[in-house]
């Protein structure tokens, strides 16, 4: 896999990537298909996982993380995990769902 400015050259190179991720990624978990945080977190495994292989970390430049960034990570994982239940919820029930959102806009749009 040639990278040529931090990406693949070809779509062959991004394929054999993305290949090469997901037998790691099933090896390590034993599954059989993608794991279900990997939707969630996926650009940021890509990411590590192809940094790793093409310059391995060492314990000096992790011990060097941003704590207030990774402290915020939960937050913003939180913030996905409301907007998927809330896709979920209009998914399952939308009719609720619709009668909020109209009757907020009828409020915004009514004079006090």
């Amino acid at each position: 896999m040639k990278l040529i400015g931090g990406e693949p050259r070809t779509d062959n190179d991004l394929e054999h990537l993305f290949g090469r991720l997901r037998h790691h990624e099933r090896r390590l978990t034993g599954r059989k298909v993608a794991a279900p945080s990997l939707v969630i977190r996926g650009a940021v495994r890509v990411l590590s996982a192809v940094l790793s292989w093409l310059q391995p970390v060492t314990p000096a430049q992790l011990a060097q993380v941003d704590l207030a960034a990774w402290r915020e990570e939960p937050r913003q994982l939180g913030k996905l995990r409301q907007a998927r239940e809330l896709q979920r919820r209009f998914r399952q029930h939308p009719e609720p769902c619709l009668a909020a959102l109209e009757e907020r806009l009828v409020k915004l749009s009514l004079p006090p």
